[in-house]
């Protein structure tokens, strides 16, 4: 082999392994770029997943707000809304991109609106709308930066108002009930001493009238302040096993002269050894309410039932039966509303403190029981109540 040929040989196998190294280093780079395609791949996908959990995210935290916002574009059309904006305004059909006034067809959200556009970055109104039952909302809008748009933030105002109407008349109706027997004894305390003590008789009867009216005042102190223990629950319920018809039967007996008094028989059906967990103290109270007031609006000579059964699922409901004038349909629902009276000249003639019956629910409530009325215009009303068994 002469020189020449042994060195075409080496060129030759020079350019092959420089071929083969070159082939080697390209399909190195191909799969560094198919190995970087398929990591761009993924951080894309695993940026679209976290896109969507976040927005997941934002709409779960948007739609869990206790206030209904919505967001509108410049011409008032809906772009978003979270739940308690649609659950405010009871809204069925879907609302995005429809304007606002044909999602909620109400004169004041157009006020809102137009007041927003008139005096700058943001305005409020307060708006009632129809039920049932009725609400009232805090509409309060606020321009978007740029002026693309605004916001609309709907506060529910209802039971804020419920509570403050409430108190209202709490305060109206204690002044109310305060007010006239002391302005009574203020009365008959005068003539007393303008000479009516001169006269024994008279002086005797304005002195029992005196009582009588000083007593409701004690009645009704101490009711107000048993409400207000039990409202702010204050009072803890001692719990133990009570025979109810032991229970009955001594009210009954507290209230025999009154009973006497009406010429009403008092009858007390609830079976020997039947008993359920109760404070006997406070179920005490329940029953002596209960039964003075079917006494009071019972008929004269009339009968009062107390009755009483175990109830499948654990636990007992007792009722109480008067023969009664019966209870309109219209005051069923609000009879165990605080002063609430069906016939308020009649109660106060009774000497009632319009307490009675809220105390009983409350109390009744604290066991975890329920109490409701049933009756019947000229046939009489029962009052029912449970009491549940904590075991069961």
């Amino acid at each position: 082999m002469n020189i020449w040929t042994l060195t075409t040989l080496l060129l030759a196998c020079g350019c092959a392994l420089l071929h083969l190294g070159w082939r080697a280093r390209h399909r190195t780079a191909l799969a560094e770029v198919a190995g970087l395609n398929r990591l761009q791949a993924l951080l894309k996908e695993e940026h679209r997943r976290e896109s969507e959990r976040e927005q997941v995210r934002q709409r779960t935290i948007f739609d869990g707000m206790m206030e209904g916002v919505a967001l509108l574009d410049q011409a008032g059309r809906v772009e978003l809304a979270n739940l308690a904006f649609r659950r405010l305004l009871v809204a069925r059909d879907e609302m995005q991109g429809r304007p606002l006034e044909s999602v909620v067809p109400r004169p004041e959200f157009d006020e809102l609106l137009r007041l927003l556009a008139t005096e700058g970055q943001a305005a409020g109104l307060e708006i009632t709308l129809p039920g049932p039952p009725p609400r009232i909302l805090q509409a309060n809008a606020n321009r978007l930066s740029g002026g693309e748009g605004s916001l609309l933030v709907l506060h529910d105002l209802t039971r804020i108002k419920e509570v403050e109407r409430n108190r209202r008349e709490f305060v109206a109706n204690v002044s109310h009930e305060l007010r006239t027997p002391l302005s009574l004894i203020k009365g008959f305390v005068e003539t007393l001493q303008d000479g009516a003590i001169e006269n024994p008789p008279q002086a005797r009867r304005f002195l029992q009238t005196i009582s009588k009216h000083t007593d409701r005042l004690i009645y009704l102190i101490e009711d107000l302040l048993t409400l207000s223990r039990l409202e702010g629950g204050k009072i803890v319920m001692n719990l133990q096993p009570t025979q109810l018809a032991d229970l009955a039967a001594q009210v009954a007996g507290d209230l025999e002269a009154k009973a006497q008094e009406r010429q009403a028989r008092l009858e007390n059906h609830i079976p020997s050894g039947l008993q359920a967990e109760t404070d006997p103290e406070r179920l005490q109270q329940v029953f002596f309410n209960l039964l003075e007031n079917a006494i009071k609006y019972g008929k004269t000579g009339g009968t009062v039932v107390i009755g009483a059964k175990a109830l499948p699922g654990g636990g007992v409901e007792v009722w109480i039966e008067d023969d009664g004038p019966g209870i309109p349909e219209e005051s069923r629902d609000r009879v165990f509303e605080r002063f609430y009276r069906v016939d308020r000249a009649r109660s106060r003639d009774t000497g009632g403190t319009g307490l009675g019956l809220s105390i009983v629910k409350h109390i009744i409530q604290a066991h975890g029981g329920e109490v409701w009325v049933n009756s019947e215009m000229g046939k009489g009303s029962t009052f029912h109540f449970t009491l549940p068994d904590p075991g069961a």
